[in-house]
């Protein structure tokens, strides 16, 4: 008896153990290791430091998507065949999760990480981008504000894999101001537009450049309206080597169209501020400071 005791005792305890080890099926896991340490990651806006700033609603919002992709310490990023191929880690307004958990496989890893996130992605070399030519509609001004990260050489660790997001397109800030011989007020739904820029480009996710298309046309770009007669812009980086119209305003049916050549930097805020007088074609320019990561 007690022999047959001890068999149902040693048996129930090794089902006990089965149990016990390994992932839950039901996770459906991108990669499963043995001990089952899930990837956590602290997605932070260009606004944020990094130093684990809560995010808020002036930064990323819920349900916007970053793309993910992770690689091996040292496998070149690729379009396909990577650890992780371009999966959507979204933000629900606390937290940032994939669709399946990614886990530590006991290696190194390189991990890049860009925003908005694009399906499918056909090029990691030259993956197509285009910035809208109307900034001031709905969403037009945040899906052109083309965002990159990147974590190398990360392996397992109790602390979220930090990724810290910067800004790769170019953006103009400008302020309209009254000329001493303007009559009355600026009016508040003045139409800013930015002249002779391409809107598209292509990026290298592995280093986060952005390229012109040298094929594209140029367009004009709505400015995006932040109030208090300030517009905003995202350019992509480009050189305007010859004068030509670069601003225009229009006010009450009335056109300031400033001329001029311009360097668009990469994550750079060119800030400019036009002085608008009573003679549409005595528009002054006034060109401020470059900023890096700028934070409105």
């Amino acid at each position: 008896m007690n022999k047959k005791l001890h068999i149902l005792k040693a048996g129930l305890m090794a089902v006990l153990l089965a149990m016990g080890s390994g992932c839950s099926e039901d996770a459906s896991p991108v990669n499963e290791s043995e001990n089952c340490d899930q990837m956590t990651f602290n997605v932070l806006h260009p606004r944020q430091a990094a130093t684990g700033t809560k995010v808020t609603s002036t930064a990323f919002e819920s349900g916007d998507q970053v793309g993910l992709f992770i690689t091996q310490q040292d496998a070149p990023l690729e379009v396909s065949g990577n650890y992780v191929n371009n999966a959507a880690l979204t933000f629900d307004g606390s937290q940032w999760t994939t669709e399946k958990p990614v886990y530590w496989d006991g290696g190194t890893y390189n991990i890049y990480a860009y925003y908005p996130q694009a399906s499918p992605v056909t090029s990691v070399d030259d993956m197509p981008f285009r910035v809208s030519t109307d900034q001031n509609a709905a969403g037009g001004y945040e899906n052109s504000d083309f965002l990159w990260a990147t974590q190398m050489n990360a392996s397992a660790s109790n602390t979220p894999v930090n990724l810290q997001f910067a800004h790769r397109m170019s953006r103009m800030l400008i302020r309209l101001v009254k000329g001493e011989d303007y009559e009355g007020e600026l009016p508040t739904d003045a139409e800013v537009y930015i002249h002779n820029t391409v809107p598209e480009a292509t990026i290298d996710l592995s280093v986060g450049i952005v390229t012109r298309n040298d094929y594209g046309t140029r367009q004009s770009i709505r400015a995006q309206s932040l109030g208090n007669h300030t517009y905003a812009a995202i350019i992509v980086p480009q050189r305007l080597d010859n004068r030509q119209p670069l601003v225009e305003v229009i006010m009450k049916g009335v056109s300031y169209l400033y001329e001029s050549k311009f360097v668009f930097k990469p994550g750079i805020q060119h800030s400019v501020q036009l002085v608008i007088s009573k003679n549409p074609e005595q528009i002054k320019i006034e060109i401020g400071g470059e900023l890096e990561d700028w934070d409105e």
